[in-house]
């Protein structure tokens, strides 16, 4: 396994960070503000104290953390505007990018987007669901080509996707990737 540098406190934090995110989100639906507000703090002081403004030997800065906060909820946070993402995913896609930087950030949120898909699969074909979500969908991107105002292709029987458990298994993944290419 390679040394993750002087910034292997940020992935120690993350770790906890993400694992009590995905408990969180999995048992109670919430990926709470006493979870990602800290954690983004931690990324920003802690990289702003020990490698400056923008960084150095290998260190992240300040700067690097604001950036990877940025690319990590931003995304995120216009999928919310569309209805589409919890307040909870966009904090802790925040907190990501804050303790491992951007690259890192988008990494997690390729991955975690995969899982949530695979998940997503597999709960429509346990509910017997995958025929009418799928056609609910496809009603709403036809409205969308005809450029009219489609409803909502979710209804109240919808079921629900634990994100922050499919955003730890996506940055479990980037970081076992990074430690086998030993960057």
């Amino acid at each position: 396994m390679t040394n993750l540098g002087p910034d292997a406190w940020a992935y120690a934090v993350l770790a906890v960070v993400l694992v009590a995110a995905a408990v969180t989100d999995v048992r109670a639906g919430k990926i709470y503000n006493w979870t990602t507000y800290p954690a983004m703090l931690a990324g920003l002081i802690g990289h702003g104290l020990l490698g400056g403004l923008w960084g150095r030997a290998g260190c992240m800065g300040l700067g690097d953390a604001a950036l990877g906060l940025a690319m990590g909820a931003g995304p995120l946070w216009l999928a919310r505007m569309a209805g589409g993402m919890g307040g909870g995913d966009v904090k802790l896609m925040g907190a990501i990018g804050a303790l491992a930087g951007w690259e890192f950030a988008l990494a997690t949120m390729f991955y975690g987007f995969a899982i949530a898909a695979a998940m997503a699969l597999v709960i429509l074909l346990r509910k017997r669901m995958l025929r009418q979500t799928l056609g609910r969908i496809g009603r709403f991107l036809l409205l969308l080509f005809v450029r009219m105002k489609p409803a909502s292709p979710t209804t109240p029987e919808s079921p629900t996707l634990a994100f922050g458990l499919a955003l730890c298994i996506g940055a479990a993944l980037t970081l076992t990737i990074l430690c086998t290419l030993g960057k």
